[in-house]
């Protein structure tokens, strides 16, 4: 007896451009490009591999043939269109979607008009489907620490209402030096935007504390090994600085054998506000609700804890206060729904 997860209202807080799209979206995209897509990317029995075959680099290749297909500024209006109708379908209520712009800008004309066609979309979606699209803009740790610094302008020049929300750094956690993007969220920063780069999922507590003292986030993507160091989760809570936690992310990227080993409920425990995404749903077959139902048959989380999980998402999203006291109270409502036997 339990309710239904799909109903529960939540936030979104990551969540990457390409990696937002199915199979199905894949293949519709790679027929309009007319490209041939490997049998990789569209077996998803083939796409869950052993505890041995896991790990970063497969999942880069992976995605980097996946992102060929967005090449079209119809594409990139697709991806963001079907992640806010994706997004409805599972009950959230704020969409925090991240993009690396220079990876579309080739197709489209430029830096510029990239980061347009998507904060453009973004506001239609969010007409259309009732959720709240916002668009995080990400540089990337694979590329040079100065490209950082120029997508750190751009977002700079489209922060604001309807406009850019936060500035991110994603990719390999093992590449470059973390101080080297500093300078690129010290521009986003100045420009009022708040940090969300990645950390602590590949890489452990020391690359963590890198990252919290060089780049100064209000939200950490991923941040799931802080567990293995109670004093640097305890300055985290302290910090107030919420974690964005992908259960499924975790392992298949191979940081964790099995969901039940996701120290969720130790972060918890320990006061963090976490924030469970998705991440990458493309290839890792599980979306948003998929997370809370991890937790629930993992971990063995009550309905209680689960509302609490989606007030957490709720509390850490960049959306605006009378938003957000909204979707606080319709949390309370989900909890004085039925159970029913047969809930998702």
């Amino acid at each position: 007896m339990a309710r239904d997860l799909d109903a529960l209202p939540k936030a979104h807080l990551h969540l990457h451009f390409t990696g937002s799209m199915s199979i199905a979206s894949l293949r519709r995209l790679a027929d309009w490009a007319g490209i041939a897509l490997h049998d990789s990317l569209l077996d998803a029995e083939g796409l869950l591999v052993p505890p041995d075959q896991r790990g970063w680099f497969r999942f880069q290749r992976l995605y980097d043939m996946a992102r060929q297909v967005v090449c079209s500024e119809q594409a990139m209006r697709f991806v963001v269109a079907q992640a806010a109708r994706d997004d409805a379908a599972e009950g959230s209520r704020r969409l925090e979607l991240q993009v690396d712009p220079s990876s579309y800008a080739p197709h489209v004309g430029g830096l510029a008009p990239a980061l347009e066609i998507v904060l453009d979309e973004a506001r239609r979606a969010t007409a259309e489907t009732g959720v709240q699209v916002a668009i995080v803009v990400a540089a990337s740790r694979v590329r040079h620490p100065l490209d950082a610094r120029t997508i750190a302008r751009l977002a700079a020049r489209h922060a604001g209402e309807n406009g850019v929300i936060a500035f991110g750094l994603s990719n390999n956690e093992r590449a470059g030096l973390t101080a080297d993007w500093e300078p690129a969220f010290r521009i986003a920063r100045n420009a009022g935007l708040p940090g969300v780069p990645h950390g602590g999922e590949l890489l452990g507590p020391g690359h963590l504390r890198q990252v919290l003292e060089q780049l100064r986030p209000t939200r950490i993507g991923h941040g799931v090994r802080s567990a293995e160091e109670p004093a640097l989760l305890d300055e985290l809570v302290r910090a107030g600085i919420a974690l964005e936690v992908c259960p499924a992310s975790n392992v298949h990227l191979g940081v964790y054998r099995e969901a039940g080993d996701v120290p969720l409920r130790r972060l918890l425990d320990a006061g963090a506000v976490v924030a469970l995404g998705a991440d990458d749903p493309l290839l890792f077959l599980s979306r948003l609700t998929d997370q809370y139902r991890l937790a629930r048959d993992e971990h063995g989380f009550s309905d209680q804890e689960l509302a609490e999980l989606a007030r957490c998402s709720i509390r850490a999203s960049l959306a605006g206060d009378t938003d957000k006291a909204r979707w606080l109270a319709e949390v309370d409502d989900w909890l004085r729904l039925p159970e029913t036997s047969d809930a998702a």
